[in-house]
């Protein structure tokens, strides 16, 4: 295995991911420190949409990062990346309360949500980019795993770390100084991050493209990959709705709707994201030998059956074990779907044009269907009165992402194989 490659990729992920799952999880605590309001309802509201600002930028850093990392490598737009990330925690972890600089408090918060954005916009296209080209054409589906395993390492680690920070302080102990630990320790990861990066080397099918190809334009992925990006598009939505509404949303859920502990509505994420994260490197490398359209569309049929059934059963009389049972289902259901998906939607697109394509068919998913999907979901709640609303959006998301799928061509490129064989 090429681990170094492997490496480069996974610390970005896990720095954003963990970033972004951490906010999604102190939710409630933010929308009292930053957002106040006589209402509950209001004050996470306004936190849920300043969460989805940040996806706002996703595209317009996909676009600019992605084409930076088609024109001057996978290397160079990965380091950019990670330094832009870790000023964005920074920010977050030393932003002072409302109660101390008022309106600036929230525009702080809003400042490097945008910034996030953008630079988290250049990762996921960047990332799977280098982790497909750095494999064997033969093993792609178990080296592009470790793009989601990474992430589920990301929020299983986030979710842990929320855990002790919820079980472990008092609630005024959380509130005053507690809720930036997380975002302090995300920092630790930051140089550690740029380090790899600005060590590692650009992939043979890159380098082999820089020389071979025409310079990669945005003109041209719209012209002549126009069915993949919406292809790639349409597969992400599965895949942004889990993670940011199943996942993400799942504390201030069990909170709010629910009526659950805090700290131990954690105990369903660590195990719904310890199942992803091992799992995705198995249904990777299955897809390798199956195909990943098959097993992709198995997996999302699958979970679009049971989770309403789930989500019935759970708020009918909630607990802390149905949760954990719920989550657990659903992630061995998705793991399906999460591990072949790098590869599968990274074969949509030529070397040159690699990061452009997934940049945009993934950021464009993200920001429309996962950045404002908490928001959504409150808003549903609040409307519909139903406890099972967030069921209705991920199933939608589910469906979409099943047509998207069977409409992926069968045609594979195999320019990795190709580059090397030249550069032998």
């Amino acid at each position: 295995m090429n681990a170094r490659a492997v490496m480069a990729a996974v610390i970005g992920n896990a720095l954003e991911w963990y970033d972004f799952t951490v906010f999604g999880f102190m939710t409630v605590v933010i929308a009292r420190l930053f957002f106040p309001s006589s209402s509950d309802y209001s004050s996470i509201l306004l936190t849920t949409a300043t969460f989805g600002v940040a996806f706002v930028m996703r595209p317009v850093g996909g676009i600019v990062l992605g084409l930076y990392a088609d024109r001057a490598g996978r290397k160079a737009a990965l380091t950019l990346v990670i330094g832009l990330m870790t000023l964005g925690i920074l920010l977050l972890a030393i932003a002072p309360p409302y109660s101390a600089i008022g309106i600036g408090a929230p525009l702080v918060i809003v400042f490097a949500r945008l910034l996030q954005g953008f630079s988290a916009g250049g990762e996921f296209g960047s990332s799977t980019a280098l982790l497909i080209e750095a494999a064997p054409f033969s093993k792609r589906g178990f080296y592009g795993s470790f793009q989601m395993a990474s992430q589920a390492a990301s929020l299983l680690l986030g979710a842990i770390v929320g855990s002790a920070i919820s079980r472990g302080l008092s609630p005024e102990a959380l509130d005053s100084w507690g809720w930036r630990v997380p975002f302090i320790f995300g920092l630790v990861i930051g140089p550690v991050g740029l380090y790899i990066r600005r060590n590692m080397a650009d992939t043979e099918a890159f380098l082999h493209a820089k020389k071979t190809a025409r310079r990669a334009t945005l003109g041209e992925v719209f012209s002549t990959h126009g069915r993949e990006v919406l292809c790639g598009l349409g597969s992400v939505i599965a895949l942004t709705v889990s993670v940011y509404v199943l996942i993400a949303y799942l504390p201030t859920f069990a909170v709010k709707q629910l009526k659950l502990p805090f700290g131990q509505s954690f105990t369903a994420l660590i195990v719904g994201n310890l199942l992803l994260t091992v799992l995705s490197p198995v249904t990777g490398a299955w897809s390798d030998r199956i195909g990943r359209k098959g097993l992709s569309l198995w997996s999302l049929a699958i979970t679009l059956v049971i989770i309403y059934p789930l989500f019935a059963w759970l708020a009918a009389e909630p607990s802390v074990m149905r949760l954990v049972v719920v989550q657990a289902l659903l992630s061995i259901a998705l793991s399906g779907y999460y591990g072949p998906f790098g590869a599968l939607i990274a074969e949509l697109f030529p070397a040159h044009v690699r990061s452009t394509g997934l940049s945009l068919a993934y950021n464009i998913a993200v920001m429309i269907f996962g950045g404002f999907g908490q928001f959504i979901v409150t808003w549903l709640i609040r409307m519909t009165e139903s406890q099972l609303a967030p069921t209705f959006y991920v199933m939608g998301g589910l469906v979409l992402s099943l047509i998207a799928v069977a409409c992926i061509p069968a045609t594979r490129h195999a320019d990795v194989d190709e580059a090397r064989d030249l550069a032998r």
